[in-house]
């Protein structure tokens, strides 16, 4: 019996999850979504990763909207997850942050810095 599509996506981001789980090498990893995931997608993934940095820094989320050029939905959503204390993503964001000098409201972000590399 085949599959329905929602299933099919479900198992293989499971199995995508497993691959990345054993895979020891940081570098292994960046080349391996670099490889899967397309330019556009690859930048979508790290400015959102970078938004949640800003948000658990406390920058005010139109502050991130304006400087990095991302809609403030995305941000409420990113937002949703830093608030929610059983969220895996806040608690890697902050585990990330844990022990890293950084100012706790920050006004102004360098986004030119971080879109150049």
């Amino acid at each position: 019996m085949k599959k329905n599509r929602r299933a099919l996506i479900e198992e293989n981001l499971q199995e995508i999850a497993a691959v990345l789980a054993e895979m020891e090498s940081a570098d292994d990893i960046r080349r391996f979504i670099g490889e899967i995931w397309t330019p556009s997608e690859c930048r979508d993934i790290a400015l959102r990763w970078l938004l949640m940095k800003l948000l658990a820094e406390g920058v005010p989320q139109r502050t991130i909207a304006r400087e990095l050029g991302v809609s403030l939905c995305k941000i409420t959503r990113g937002s949703k997850y830093m608030k929610n204390e059983a969220s895996v993503f806040r608690r890697v964001v902050m585990e990330e942050m844990q022990g890293k000098d950084i100012p706790r409201k920050r006004k102004n972000v360098q986004s030119d810095e971080f879109m150049e590399r």
